[in-house]
């Protein structure tokens, strides 16, 4: 009995610092791949290829006659538009119409006004697309006066606003688990990048400031690098540039989910709401949810930060800084958000993309578009079907495949250095007094969130 509790305590350790752990690809130089099928690389292209055209026609027909568009349940995309031409013009496109009271013009104008006002934190607001209204959110910590005013505010814009309270608090995610270390907290690495200045880390900006050092273990035995740029509040990114001890293999950008696997990451591009997608944190590890909102603003206590993806996804302290993608194309890196991955809640990221193109890097792996003075820009424009298309490194996968995560040398003594359950800090499997609790439970939902990956890319799982 003692054995086999140990054999639990062991694997649930390198669950909660390899498989829950989002390394981004972290200091990973080599991944053998199993290659999917035609029919997987159809399957992987298909949501992207709705968002696409869902998107095309709100472009083509203006602000002013459509309100938005998303990915059915059934997977067709839909487009909300305000009279019956525009409904027609989306039929013979091939999508399917819904006629709504609002445009976009004038939820985004109810949304100027809102940010207008006096910040009130522990409140957020984003467009629904599918609910055709603005809806604002304000946690436990808003008091009942700040939340009068809020009220009496979205009364005075009219019925495009629709008020809500909403359990647990609006925080950024730090200080969680086992993962990377500074000074001022724990954060998740996100996805691998570089320019013609180095190799770096993107993250979230939260996670600390210039100059912050990171480490890959809790006793600062292994740097790993110093953050050279950050963004905070305002948007939420930054990045650590690797110690010259620590470089990434050219061409890598795998996303660890856990037992050994990872997923490479092909490209980058902007989500649609309606389309399902995964996080990857060091506290939780793999979860999925759908996009239910763009362009989110949240009133943090630090800070408001504008731009962000809402989700479904759950997240948990220490997850900040992990990647969110879908079909192998990066999206977002974890911000914030309420509630946690027993009781489910509301995660928001920092969408991929714009962190890409002011911080003038590109995703490990990618060629560098629009360089200029050895600043590699990632263009947003890029249409993630078209990356996809393209794959990643020579010999990668085809988008959602999954790897088996290896390496040799630097690597292999990293990746060894995370895995030995020695560094795992004391406070991250005592939780509710039981350890082996703790780390059966989480092993359980863990393998639950793989098992939810492997059946949406059954044909590239290898």
């Amino acid at each position: 009995m003692r054995h086999a509790r140990r054999r639990i305590v062991r694997r649930g350790a390198r669950l909660a610092a390899v498989g829950g752990l989002l390394c981004g690809g972290f200091m990973v130089t080599r991944a053998m791949a199993s290659e999917p099928s035609d029919a997987a690389r159809t399957t992987a292209s298909s949501a992207q290829a709705a968002a696409d055209k869902g998107a095309g026609l709100v472009s083509r027909l203006g602000t002013t006659r459509t309100a938005g568009n998303w990915i059915a349940a059934d997977g067709r995309p839909v487009v909300a538009v305000t009279d019956a031409d525009a409904a027609d013009a989306v039929k013979r496109a091939g999508a399917r119409p819904k006629v709504v009271k609002h445009s976009m013009q004038a939820l985004k104008s109810a949304a100027h006004e809102l940010s207008s006002a006096p910040r009130v934190p522990g409140t957020a607001w984003a467009v629904d697309y599918k609910k055709n209204e603005v809806v604002v959110q304000a946690d436990s910590t808003v008091t009942a006066t700040d939340w009068k005013r809020m009220t009496e505010l979205a009364h005075g814009i009219g019925d495009s606003v629709r008020m809500q309270r909403t359990q647990g608090t609006f925080t950024t995610r730090v200080n969680g688990a086992q993962a990377i270390f500074s000074t001022g907290g724990r954060c998740s690495a996100g996805f691998n990048v570089s320019n013609a200045q180095g190799e770096f880390i993107l993250t979230a900006g939260h996670c600390g400031p210039a100059g912050s050092v990171w480490f890959s273990d809790n006793t600062g035995r292994q740097q790993v690098g110093r953050t050279v740029t950050t963004a905070f509040p305002g948007n939420d990114f930054s990045l650590i540039q690797y110690d010259n001890a620590q470089q990434t293999g050219a061409g890598t950008n795998v996303v660890a989910i856990g037992g050994g696997n990872g997923v490479r990451i092909t490209g980058a591009a902007d989500p649609t709401v309606g389309q399902r997608v995964f996080r990857s944190g060091s506290t939780s590890g793999l979860h999925d949810g759908q996009v239910t909102a763009l362009n989110a603003t949240v009133n943090y206590p630090e800070g408001t930060v504008t731009g962000l993806v809402e989700t479904t996804v759950c997240a948990e302290p220490g997850d900040s800084g992990g990647p969110l993608f879908s079909e192998g194309i990066a999206l977002g890196v974890t911000s914030g958000g309420n509630g946690d991955c027993k009781s489910g809640g509301t995660t928001f990221f920092q969408p991929v993309t714009k962190a890409l193109t002011a911080l003038g890097v590109t995703l490990a792996g990618q060629p560098a578009q629009g360089a200029s003075g050895g600043a590699a820009q990632q263009s947003p424009a890029t249409s993630a079907s078209a990356m996809a298309s393209q794959g990643g490194a020579p010999g990668a996968a085809a988008p959602g495949a999954v790897e088996t995560v290896g390496g040799e040398g630097a690597a292999q003594t990293f990746v060894a250095e995370l895995t030995d359950p020695n560094n795992v800090g004391p406070g991250l499997l005592v939780i509710g007094g039981s350890i082996i609790a703790f780390v059966a439970t989480r092993f359980i939902r863990t393998e639950q969130d793989r098992n939810a990956y492997r059946r949406q890319y059954s044909q590239s799982w290898g």
